[in-house]
């Protein structure tokens, strides 16, 4: 089988997934990225539940900037709907794309917003 950008991915996400697991006191903060788009949440793995998620369509989004300006902002929403939630740490799943970009930005914003990974 011919290993492609998408399957490497995947394969990384697997190995990744082994490790992380969100729990009611730390849920898991996943990225998911697209071609256009990124998107982010807060799950608990324990109850299959997601507890916040916002992404770069959402209504109340107003950057219309490049993608790495918008993923900065997604962190800052994402940040401020889980504190609202009560969640104040978390593990960053970054879903088996490099640290790197979009990632890093969404990441990093997050944290300055005050959620703890």
């Amino acid at each position: 089988m011919k290993l492609t950008k998408n399957n490497r991915r995947l394969r990384i996400k697997r190995r990744i997934r082994k490790i992380l697991f969100g729990t009611a006191d730390v849920p898991r903060l996943t990225v998911f990225r697209s071609n256009k788009e990124i998107y982010a949440s807060v799950v608990n793995d324990e109850n299959s539940q997601t507890i916040c998620s916002t992404s770069s369509l959402t209504k109340d989004f107003k950057n219309k900037g490049n993608k790495i300006e918008q993923s900065v902002e997604v962190g800052k929403n994402i940040a401020k709907l889980a504190l609202s939630k009560g969640v104040k740490e978390c593990c960053f799943d970054r879903n088996g794309y490099l640290y790197h970009g979009r990632v890093k930005s969404l990441a990093e914003s997050a944290r300055k917003e005050g959620l703890k990974f």
